[in-house]
């Protein structure tokens, strides 16, 4: 089927053709056959590289030509930026949304096609976005993630408000291999496209000693080496193709990326032009082994790196300099990463109850999905590991011959669900007692469960935990919500979470007592923040707990919160993740941080960008309700936000100023912007450069105070100054006793 015989808009069309794309591979035709082009709803079950992208752009941009608007859900920010890049472009105007989760971005609307994460289509509808009422075409990939035990309930419940809300919508399904396509595409009103054609042959085997079986293909290499990982790896680079190895955890990636950097040990342009890109960008050890693990070919792929580390590793694989990845499954999650050959080192995953327990297949599906490069490969390769022989056989019924895990609900999730009633009532999706079942009958639970038994003892619960919360009201069979439970839902947190916040700073207010208010203290509000469900917390190790226990009872009067026998674990867990904030405000470095935690610099992103939305939640909740503690509350944001002491709060106010120039300004005697006009513009320029010196001057000077007065915080923004950016106190330790040593990071 040719796709300049299929009517579709001139621009994609010869977009296709500058890639060599002018026919159609079979499933993609089999797509248009059911009705693609013609507003169908599809799911569509094929394997990696068989081309869904494309058959997502065709339909989206036949919705354009018929001023139509889509919208494209990923699981990722990763893969959302991915998407951007490639439908960028081809006529359609595009936009990308996955940041703050209070705003109706009432701009999206003016693309064509929106492309955003799950969680923020869920917190534009909860925020009553009026051009989500425009969507004619929603295209969810990775729809298999229904089933995640993280995100699979909102996936489903934005798919089923789309549904709800634009009768008219084209619904298409991305996925991998799951076990029960016709359930998923029975409930979607979906025809089912399925098929195992991929335009790369994949051979899938296991690897023991020094032989590779596939089915009746027999393959010796030579090993060198004595790990098998290295010996599959030298033998597919000296055969001229890439490879990635998974492993199942960060040390084991870094450690599996040091030895493959040793054996290959290349000595090219590009490599080394990439490795000085990294360096510039290290701020940690892990950073700059990083970097020169990529100057030999080698390089590991991980979570606890930053945003730009990953970017940069997956640009130089694409491109092909980086010979080998090792990686976490984070490489498996949708990302367009093939490589020749995919080992499977590491097929066993220690969960909490059962010690080591094979990995999905689904999961093992996505990793042996990466193997074979279109157009660079003759074949793709999936290689299990055996520890020996009589396993061997046990890995080709476990993993290759067996059927993928059937997707199920995850909305049985009772505190999931409370808050998205919150948000059905908020929203006017639901307005009488009757409605919130009703609504959810048209859910993917109700379709696999029939019985609405369960979800309905869910809901009434719910509804009474959330009047008596006060977020919501009654009036005869009417439900609405109050301006509480209106802006918990806008502010996209749990109601669980809102009275966790707004209980605490009541209690220390001392307005449910009548008692004297206390003092308000960061570390106490920190620590709050932490047990909320919201948060994501470190993991804590039995070597932790010494330094944790005495840091406990050291600062017990600052602490909002005991750890009780019962919940010790989750309390410690919530104290290690508030010390770490706490160290990221004293101004502690990077690598001070990552050393003393046992984490990667991501990881102090991740917790940092998650107590940011936490804190900018408490600072609303606290103007409306504790409005005493708003001032200590927005205090405590804007140092999290910037990582600085309360000394630079007067500095860090001004625009072009981050953590590192603010506390270079200080310590030049420089405290507040009234100091700038007596230090005079040469000597503010010897300290932070001259274009920032007089971006600053002005700014104190009363020229463009709205700005100095007006500081927005970028999306995802926790480190400053990255012109100049140097280490502050990075080897000092923070005002505050704390953690020394944390033992090793998470596995």
């Amino acid at each position: 089927m040719k796709l300049e015989e299929l009517g579709l808009p001139e621009k994609l069309v010869s977009s296709c053709l500058k890639r060599g794309i002018s026919e159609l591979y079979p499933p993609q035709a089999d797509c248009v056959e059911k009705g693609l082009l013609e507003g169908k709803n599809l799911l569509i079950s094929i394997p990696t590289a068989s081309g869904k992208t494309l058959v997502a752009e065709m339909a989206m941009h036949r919705h354009v030509a018929n001023r139509g608007k889509c919208l494209y859900v990923v699981p990722l920010k990763a893969l959302a930026s991915e998407k951007f890049e490639e439908f960028s472009g081809k006529g359609p105007e595009t936009g990308i949304a996955t940041g703050d989760y209070d705003k109706k971005d009432e701009y999206l609307g003016r693309n064509d096609i929106i492309i955003a994460t799950s969680e923020k289509v869920d917190s534009l509808l909860r925020n009553n976005a009026a051009w989500m009422g425009s969507i004619t075409c929603l295209v969810v990939d990775e729809a298999h993630l229904i089933d995640s035990e993280d995100r699979g309930a909102t996936l489903e419940m934005v798919i089923t408000k789309l549904r709800h809300r634009n009768k008219d919508l084209q619904i298409i399904g991305l996925t991998a291999t799951i076990g029960n396509p016709r359930a998923l595409a029975s409930w979607l009103d979906a025809d089912l496209v399925t098929s195992d054609w991929r335009p790369v042959k994949l051979k899938e085997g296991v690897f023991c000693r020094d032989t590779l079986y596939f089915g009746e293909e027999i393959k010796t290499i030579e090993t060198p080496k004595k790990n098998d990982d290295e010996n599959l790896c030298i033998d597919c680079v000296n055969d001229g193709g890439q490879c990635l190895v998974f492993v199942n955890s960060r040390r084991n990636a870094e450690g599996c990326a040091k030895r493959m950097a040793s054996a290959l040990k290349l000595d090219e342009p590009e490599l080394e032009k990439l490795s000085v890109e990294l360096e510039k960008a290290a701020e940690t050890d892990m950073g700059r082994i990083l970097a020169a693990c990529v100057k030999k070919g080698a390089a590991f792929h991980h979570a606890g790196m930053k945003r730009d580390q990953r970017e940069i590793v997956e640009r130089g694989f694409r491109q092909g300099s980086i010979r080998a990845i090792s990686s976490t499954p984070t490489l498996a999650a949708g990302l367009n990463l093939p490589a020749r050959r995919v080992v499977i080192r590491d097929y066993l995953r220690f969960k909490g109850g059962e010690g080591m327990a094979p990995i999905p297949v689904r999961e093992y599906r996505q990793m042996a999905g990466r193997a074979g490069r279109p157009h660079l490969d003759p074949y793709g390769e999936a290689v299990l590991i055996a520890k020996g022989p009589e396993s061997a056989n046990g890995l080709y019924e476990e993993f290759i011959s067996a059927p993928a895990e059937d997707v199920t609900s995850r909305l049985d999730d009772e505190r999931v669900l409370t808050g998205q009633i919150l948000s059905l009532i908020s929203t006017g999706f639901v307005k009488t007692e009757e409605e919130p079942p009703e609504f959810l009958n048209e859910t993917f639970y109700v379709h696999m469960n029939k019985s609405t038994a369960y979800i309905g003892r869910i809901v009434e619960d719910a509804v009474a935990l959330l009047e008596e919360a006060g977020m919501i009201t009654r009036t005869g069979e009417y439900l609405s919500s109050t301006d509480y439970g209106h802006l918990v839902s806008r502010l996209y947190i749990t109601p669980q979470t809102a009275e966790i916040i707004t209980g605490a700073l009541r209690e220390r207010s001392g307005r449910e007592t009548g008692a004297a208010p206390k003092e308000f203290s960061e570390l106490g509000f920190l620590q709050v923040l932490c047990t909320t469900p919201d948060m994501y917390t470190l993991y804590i190790k039995k070597s932790d707990m010494d330094v944790l226990e005495r840091f406990y009872f050291e600062n017990e009067a600052e602490l909002w919160r005991e750890i009780s026998f019962d919940s010790m674990e989750e309390g410690f867990r919530a104290l290690k993740t508030a010390m770490l904030v706490n160290d990221w405000i004293s101004e502690a470095g990077e690598d001070l941080i990552c050393s003393r935690y046992g984490i990667g610099p991501g990881d102090i992103y991740n917790t940092v960008e998650g107590m940011n939305w936490l804190l900018h939640a408490s600072s609303r909740l606290s103007s409306m309700m504790i409005p005493e503690f708003g001032d200590p509350v927005r205090e405590t944001a804007i140092r999290v936000q910037h990582g600085i002491k309360r000394e630079l709060l007067p500095l860090i106010r001004l625009k072009g100023i981050g953590r590192v120039r603010a506390r270079r300004l200080f310590n030049n005697n420089i405290m507040a912007p009234e100091d700038l006009e007596k230090a005079g513009f040469d000597r503010v320029a010897a300290i932070v450069g001259k274009k920032i010196a007089q971006q600053i001057m002005k700014q104190a000077a009363g020229e463009g105070s709205a700005d100095a007065k007006r500081r927005t915080r970028p999306e995802n923004e926790y480190i400053s100054d990255k012109e100049d950016e140097v280490p502050v106190n990075g080897r000092d330790d923070p005002s505050r006793p704390s953690l020394f040593s944390f033992g090793g990071g998470p596995e």
